[in-house]
């Protein structure tokens, strides 16, 4: 069964590696919306949605919203750290980077299907806001921190 609107986020405990962790994370994200997002490197639709992303991130980390990358494998050869490594700089990935080959954060977030990619959306109480996968879960996730930020959806309008 899938993570239900309230749910609170669940522990990131349980990746194999990290990358771009320079901090605590429990810390950094306490008290702030936050965004999650799964992708793996054998996903198109992830890399065709990774710059919109990067434009979301941009408008609303001055609101003090927290983006966390999980890479999940879907393939044997997406294990392999260096293409990790490599996307991450070619999509210019900043955010804390967990890499899940074990699938222990997608069970944690109760990913069972395994989608990629996959976004969900916590409030600063920690609370599940929004989840939407696929090629349109981009457009769900914007309008949903439009509607926790009105201040910035209308200066984007304007």
């Amino acid at each position: 069964m899938s993570m239900k609107i309230g749910d609170l986020m669940p522990s990131l405990e349980g990746a194999t590696s990290w990358f771009n962790l320079n901090e605590n994370l429990e810390e950094t994200i306490k008290g702030k919306a936050t965004v999650v997002y799964f992708w793996a490197v054998s996903c198109g639709i992830c890399k065709e949605n990774l710059p919109k992303l990067k434009e979301l991130k941009d408008r609303y980390e001055l609101q003090g919203v927290k983006f966390i990358s999980v890479h999940m494998p879907r393939y044997e050869s997406d294990t392999d750290l260096e293409k990790v490594r490599t996307a991450i700089e070619e999509f210019s990935i900043e955010d804390p980077c967990a890499v899940d080959n074990l699938h222990k954060l997608r069970e944690a977030f109760r990913n069972e299907q395994g989608w990629v990619p996959v976004y969900y959306l916590f409030d600063a109480e920690g609370k599940l806001k929004v989840r939407a996968a696929g090629e349109f879960g981009i457009g769900i996730l914007k309008s949903t921190l439009e509607k926790m930020f009105p201040e910035v959806a209308k200066q984007t309008v304007a």
